[in-house]
């Protein structure tokens, strides 16, 4: 760890960042890639093989980076990350020969590794500043997450173009090509233009390494990293099937919706990192979780149509019906006025509506001559009610609690080099794994859901959850801690 930042820490930073935002590109590339090919009837894949076609790149570079990380402390960032760069590429180029389910999982599993350009970078990065710069650096470094708004927003109209328009449908082959040789490119960048630079305990034993994985507090920090870079990474790919499925869209306009929400959440992570240096990570981790738990749940209301019985309209006498229309009804030479049904949900999906809208009316239910009842119902009442889940007022809340991921991820690795300064490889790949994990499971789960339920929302009631379940946890933790010392000094000290 460096006492102060110089320069060289700076030019170590861009490059460290400009790698990791080009593996963050390709490890997202399943989510557009996948749902150009089933759309375009390539292959017959329902949403339980997308969701693990989304998945396994993401485990890949989910339990890889616990290995990388400890690699990175031992022999130094510029090496393994340079290495890495290359090596992905071959899967890449592999990739565009796959012609069923069995081979792009596998090559996809093999790209995948781009993922643990996480682990590395934390390391390599945490190195070259101070403990007092660590957390708007790594902050910084983690804006590469907007690698994944690139493939969302370019990789469609890629393959429009390679494909000329899904007239030559063969050439979406060539864009795993164009990622492989991008790859290859940044590899050599790097591998000149950085210096190596490893950790002050870079000589410890395996058991030395491993030792802080112990420490429940390393646990806690991977829940929630699961929930703020998982389920980030997740929707980053799930986003795009959802816009299209849901709202109809084309898939460049569904590309361009899934980059918005992934390039704020990227680019706000450096802020993130300046306000938890600034106020502390817990501060900030409670109103990340706290705001996780409110707008995923206005997510999770559905798009829907209910129609249900209303308020229907019953004979206050014996008689025989006299007369019916659909306003009207006479029974001997009593009227019953009906409520008409009005035009409010005509061209409805035109406007655009915040709350649900209700309409209710009634139907006559006899004829002319019928001979009636007291209390017999004549009209019946019913009751529509919409709600249409407008895809604007949809975006901005999918942005805003991609944002707040966004500046969650920077306060959890703000925690690492705090507590475990000359183990930062080691703690933080394992707290990307965790994190890495939510990747690879949530697409899945969504995909499970999905088939189970018939509601594409229910992976934002799986948010919910979790994010209640991760605000409970560190709730309780500091409501402990909080009986053992003084609220004051509670602020900046995590005691588990």
């Amino acid at each position: 760890m460096e006492q102060i930042a110089t320069s060289k820490s700076h030019k170590m930073l861009f490059f460290n960042t400009l790698a990791f935002t080009v593996c963050f590109a390709v490890w997202m590339l399943n989510g557009v890639l996948v749902t150009f090919l089933v759309n375009n009837q390539v292959f017959d894949w329902g949403p339980v093989k997308i969701g693990w076609l989304m998945g396994i790149p993401v485990l890949t570079g989910a339990i890889f980076r616990l290995p990388a990380g400890i690699l990175t402390d031992k022999f130094g960032g510029k090496w393994v990350y340079g290495i890495l760069l290359l090596v992905c590429s071959i899967p890449l180029f592999l990739l565009s020969t796959a012609d069923s389910f069995f081979l792009f999982a596998l090559y996809s599993f093999g790209f995948g590794l781009t993922g643990v350009s996480f682990a590395i970078g934390i390391a390599y990065t945490s190195v070259w500043y101070p403990k007092h710069r660590q957390g708007t650096a790594l902050g910084i470094f983690g804006a590469g997450n907007a690698g994944a708004a690139i493939t969302t927003l370019l990789a469609p109209s890629l393959l429009n173009w390679l494909t000329d328009n899904g007239t030559n449908i063969e050439g979406w082959r060539k864009l795993p090509l164009i990622y492989g040789g991008a790859l290859i490119i940044m590899g050599i960048i790097f591998l000149i233009f950085t210096e190596n630079k490893k950790p002050v305990a870079s000589n410890k034993n395996m058991a030395q390494i491993l030792k802080p994985l112990k420490n429940i507090r390393v646990w806690r920090f991977g829940m929630y990293y699961f929930l703020v870079f998982g389920c980030f990474v997740a929707f980053s790919q799930w986003l795009v099937p959802y816009f299209v499925n849901v709202y109809y869209l084309p898939l460049v306009t569904a590309g361009i919706f899934a980059a918005l929400f992934s390039l704020p959440s990227g680019i706000i992570r450096a802020f993130g990192g300046w306000l938890s240096d600034l106020h502390g990570a817990r501060k900030v981790m409670y109103w990340v979780l706290g705001a996780s738990v409110a707008i995923s749940f206005l997510l999770f209301i559905p798009k829907m149509e209910i129609t249900s019985p209303g308020k229907g309209v019953m004979a206050k006498q014996d008689g025989v019906v006299t007369f019916v229309s659909e306003s009207l009804i006479k029974v001997g030479e009593k009227e019953y006025p009906l409520t008409v049904k009005n035009t409010k949900f005509e061209n409805i999906d035109e406007k655009i509506l915040v709350l649900p809208t209700k309409d209710a009316w009634q139907e006559p239910i006899v004829k002319v001559g019928d001979k009636i009842t007291r209390k017999q119902l004549i009209g019946k009442g019913i009751t529509k009610i919409y709600f249409q889940a407008n895809v604007w007022i949809f975006a901005i809340l999918v942005i805003l609690i991609g944002s707040i991921w966004g500046v969650g991820k920077a306060a959890v690795y703000k925690h690492i080099p705090d507590y475990f300064p000359d183990e930062v490889g080691v703690v933080g790949g394992m707290v990307g794994v965790l994190g890495g994990l939510g990747g690879f499971f949530c697409p899945i789960i969504f995909g499970y859901l999905l088939k189970g339920t018939g509601l594409w929302t229910s992976c934002w009631l799986f948010m919910f959850f979790l994010s209640a379940l991760c605000l409970m946890w560190m709730h309780s933790t500091i409501t402990k801690m909080n009986k053992r010392i003084s609220p004051e000094t509670s602020l900046n000290i995590d005691t588990k």
